[in-house]
């Protein structure tokens, strides 16, 4: 089906590159990741990178390969490039598949603009008045700072920035500090601990379940070093930190990182995104230093048939543990993660209190003592993600002097029956008081 996809997508557009994103490898018959062959065999002549549905792994054909030098001998770091019997697979993880991505031609202004335009309609769609847009460019921010100066754009941007060098230099030394417009805030830095658990990049205290005799933990995809010396730069910049986290040995390394800076309970909101698996011991550093656990619901209901098997049954309760991460500061930001999941935040809301899929399944739900009451889903969406945005002053409740970014469902999330969760449907959203959906 991934190969079709390509096919039609090529004889349509006729692309120099043909790239794409979304295989998932856990919902197939066979759950080994995908040898290039067959994409060989339909694109002999054209480069093809198809990344993995989480972004952390990707499959090449040979012309793209080629092109990036890569050989059965190149090595990064950070990263894996899959050998199998002294032959490329095509089979790129984390740093890896940078290799190939970084000499793909890069999209116009003007496509840049159509996609972003596109994407604020289906936002609005869904009842989205603001969206954190995780690992922006310097050409990223500006084009949509001009987009928002033209109204072209109405869609509130939350950017973080991606820990590039260029980012890092322009932001932290000539601009200096965090600033505002009247619809764009860039105050944080996204950086990324390690990589997915579906695609076993993900940095483990203890080696995989799933695999025999397994010697494979994961891997940081930046050195010790690195993290310590941006997080202490932004900390005298006062920008935010936000890492992405899955494995609990990355949790527990940038949980401490964080701590040598912090030092005790504070205002900087410095955020771990995802907090996927925490250990045990390591949950109370979120409170004793006020780190806030950034989480995305779904992800626990679309892993939750296979990450059992990453993990096992004793650490997999530690896993999508949005309760107990809750109580750490008494409040917890929700989010979409999306395009890993949907841009739905209803989806988002259903899989917090019920810890189902779209399916009803499983019937008693996913780790039940972990999910969250409606009203501290509902809080996560709104009043605690604009807290852990420092935007709580001007959105995230309907207060006398807030911005008038509001939406109208058709149901009430709050007491309508379990069933009917789903059913709910936006008929309306409002930014700054204009009608937008």
């Amino acid at each position: 089906d991934v190969i079709e996809r390509c096919i039609q997508f090529d004889k349509k557009r006729k692309p120099e590159w043909i790239t794409g994103r979304g295989w998932d490898n856990t919902t197939w018959e066979n759950k080994s990741f995908p040898l290039k062959g067959k994409l060989d065999k339909a694109f002999p002549n054209k480069p093809v990178i198809v990344r993995r549905i989480d972004g952390h792994a990707a499959i090449a054909n040979q012309m793209a390969l080629n092109l990036a030098n890569i050989t059965t001998e190149t090595v990064v770091e950070g990263g894996t490039i899959e050998v199998k019997n002294g032959k490329l697979t095509g089979i790129l993880i984390d740093n890896a598949a940078d290799l190939v991505l970084n000499i793909i031609p890069k999209p116009t202004i003007t496509q840049k603009k159509e996609a972003l335009l596109a994407a604020q309609r289906n936002c609005f769609e869904v009842g989205l008045t603001t969206v954190d847009d995780a690992g922006l460019g310097k050409e990223d921010v500006e084009l949509i700072e001009n987009l928002h100066k033209t109204e072209e754009l109405k869609m509130r941007i939350y950017a973080m920035l991606t820990d590039s060098k260029e980012n890092l230099d322009y932001y932290l030394n000539v601009v200096g500090e965090p600033y505002r417009t009247e619809r764009l805030t860039v105050n944080a830095f996204k950086f990324y601990g390690d990589g997915a658990l579906g695609s076993r990049g993900a940095c483990l205290l203890k080696p995989y379940s799933d695999i025999k005799d397994s010697t494979v933990y994961g891997t940081l995809l930046n050195d010790t070093i690195y993290f310590q010396k941006y997080a202490e730069l932004l900390y005298e910049k006062g920008f935010q930190m936000c890492t992405h986290s899955i494995g609990d040995s990355t949790s527990r390394f940038i949980l401490k990182t964080y701590a040598k800076f912090l030092e005790g309970s504070n205002d900087r909101r410095w955020r771990i995104e995802h907090a996927q698996l925490v250990d045990s011991a390591d949950f109370n550093l979120f409170g004793d230093y006020s780190i806030i656990p950034s989480v995305q619901p779904a992800h626990a209901t679309s892993d939750m048939n296979w990450a059992i098997l990453r993990l096992g049954k004793k650490r997999v309760r530690f896993g999508y543990a949005y309760k107990d991460l809750l109580y750490q500061n008494g409040w917890i930001p929700l989010g979409t993660d999306f395009p890993i999941e949907g841009i739905d935040p209803l989806t988002t809301f259903y899989a917090a209190v019920a810890r189902k899929n779209k399916d009803g399944l499983p019937k008693n739900g996913f780790q039940i003592e972990n999910a969250l009451s409606r009203l501290q889903a509902i809080k996560g969406m709104t009043i605690w993600a604009a807290l852990s945005n420092f935007e709580e002053a001007e959105k995230g409740s309907l207060e006398v002097g807030k911005l008038a970014d509001f939406v109208i469902l058709n149901r009430d999330l709050l007491r309508v029956e379990e069933d009917e969760l789903l059913k709910a449907k936006v008929t309306a959203t409002y930014v700054n008081g204009e009608k937008v959906f």
